[in-house]
């Protein structure tokens, strides 16, 4: 490619085409959140019936809404525009004095594959799939463990992933409680109760979100250990799993909270994030 190709597309990375396309895919993400969190609220108190607390219970409860198939396939492009974005990210950095930088794009690199798996699954739902809905989570993880477990090696794979998982969710929890989104959020232009708002749902959210992958993980690395695939959990099961701690079903109610909180972060984003 010449210089000036690479200008043109390092121009209509950083355009309003991508910028519009990131916006929709937060507001994508924002949906789902929001109604996991529902979900998992639903099953603390009333044990949810035969509801799944995961991407495909909130499919299932959107395709059950008034033009619910349309409101999939628009969820599945938000979606792809995320993993778009994510994508542009890989080639021309991201936002910030150090975007541009081998972690940032290796980091941009990884959000795009799973961005772009998500979507997927969405309009692969859309479609008429139904191994993309309610519990698909738990079946799927369930499945590639006892895959992943019979090779050679599997064992340490299956633990390395898991640890993988386990040390993510620390590290975005971490970074929720240190209020590191505010680096990416357009403070200046944010009222006072904005940017408040902000912070209270960042953290809370983050924090949520980043004990669910945590847990998760560790589930992953205790399957290995057992070499027991069902020990691994998907997120509806492992969101179950925290109404069986001594704190009962108050524990998943505050995480249900949490995630719904970080569903609606998600739409501060997609108003005040530096793209």
């Amino acid at each position: 490619m010449t210089a000036r190709g690479k200008n043109r597309a390092r121009r209509a990375a950083k355009g309003r085409g991508i910028a519009a396309v990131a916006r929709a895919g937060f507001v994508g993400r924002g949906v789902l959140y929001l109604l996991i969190g529902a979900l998992a609220l639903q099953i603390a108190f009333h044990d949810g019936g035969g509801e799944q607390a995961d991407r495909g219970g909130a499919l299932a409860e959107i395709a059950e809404r008034p033009f619910g198939g349309v409101l999939l396939w628009l969820l599945g492009a938000a979606l792809a525009g995320m993993a778009l974005w994510r994508l542009s990210e890989v080639f021309f950095g991201q936002a910030g004095p150090d975007g541009g930088s081998a972690g940032k794009r290796a980091l941009a690199g990884a959000r795009c594959l799973f961005y772009g798996f998500v979507s997927y699954s969405v309009l692969a739902f859309a479609a008429g799939d139904q191994g993309s809905g309610s519990g698909a989570s738990d079946r799927q993880t369930k499945d590639v463990t006892a895959k992943v477990l019979d090779w050679p090696a599997g064992q340490w794979i299956v633990a390395a992933a898991g640890a993988g998982v386990l040390g993510a969710g620390l590290w975005i929890a971490g970074r929720a409680l240190l209020r590191k989104f505010r680096e990416r959020l357009r403070l200046a232009e944010m009222p006072r109760r904005a940017r408040q708002g902000a912070d209270v749902l960042g953290v809370t959210g983050g924090t949520a979100r980043g004990v669910v992958f945590a847990v998760a993980g560790g589930f992953a690395v205790s399957a290995a250990l057992q070499h027991e695939p069902g020990e691994a959990k998907g997120i509806d099961n492992t969101l179950r799993s925290f109404a069986d701690t001594v704190a009962g079903p108050w524990l998943l109610a505050l995480i249900a909270l949490g995630l719904g909180a970080f569903g609606l972060f998600s739409w501060v984003n997609a108003r005040w994030r530096r793209l």
